[in-house]
């Protein structure tokens, strides 16, 4: 395996976990698939359909999301929204996310003691 592919694969791991902190930290507001991968996308966060609607899918049954077609619009929508328990997971996770990263940012920089 080549340097690109490590890097690659690497970057693969860390983006995973990092998915599931994302969209459970947009969807505080009911949003549709598409309009979430654009908003990510406009954010600099590239995410695939076939990675997005797996993981909604993934997180709606484990009970942290909820969602609801709406019918009225030209085109049928599922919408997505954190439900109270993924807001609660989402608020803890968010604390590690914090701890976690500023303390890898001082070693890989070299400043822990």
């Amino acid at each position: 395996m080549n340097n690109d592919e490590i890097v690659s694969s690497l970057i693969l791991e860390l983006r995973r976990g990092t998915l599931i902190l994302l969209v459970l930290s947009q969807l505080k507001k009911p949003a549709y698939g598409y309009e979430l991968i654009k908003k990510m996308q406009n954010e600099g966060i590239p995410i695939e359909a076939n990675t997005l609607y797996p993981l909604m899918r993934r997180l709606e049954s484990q009970g942290l999301l909820q969602s609801e077609w709406k019918t009225s619009e030209s085109k049928p929508r599922k919408y997505y929204k954190i439900s109270k328990n993924g807001f609660i997971v989402l608020d803890k996770v968010k604390k590690h996310w914090h701890d976690f990263s500023k303390n890898v940012n001082k070693l890989i920089e070299g400043d822990s003691k």
